[in-house]
């Protein structure tokens, strides 16, 4: 059983920040790979942010590049998503994932990944 429990979301001015959290139970970043994914109001759910199996490397969406960065705790639990010079277009739910093995072909996308949180929403105001 795996459950992941986001929190840390909420509303911000553009250009603000917010740091988003992901507890997991049942999955380890050790072995897994670990994933920030959004969907905003009418369209698909976009891989944000993905952390490689014991923290081997990150990939990013061209959008949030430079301004978004995730990061795993040293017992490899709980994965962060520090966004920053948010804009109103980051305006969505967010998402933490897991996947055991799936992200190898393309981490970014939703299918790849097996395990989903309930999502936090983010609301970004111009």
């Amino acid at each position: 059983q795996v459950d992941l429990v986001e929190s840390g979301g909420g509303s911000v001015q553009a250009g603000g920040s917010l740091r988003l959290s992901c507890s997991s139970s049942g999955s380890s970043a050790s072995t897994n790979f670990m994933g920030w994914f959004r969907q905003a109001a009418g369209k698909e759910r976009e891989g944000v942010a993905v952390i490689y199996p014991g923290g081997r490397g990150t990939k990013y969406a061209d959008s949030v590049k430079g301004r978004f960065t995730i990061s795993e705790d040293y017992a490899k639990t709980t994965v962060m998503l520090q966004m920053g010079s948010l804009k109103p277009e980051d305006t969505a739910t967010y998402y933490c994932a897991s996947s055991y093995g799936g992200g190898w072909l393309d981490p970014m996308r939703a299918d790849s990944y097996n395990y989903w949180g309930q999502g936090t929403q983010v609301t970004v105001s111009s």
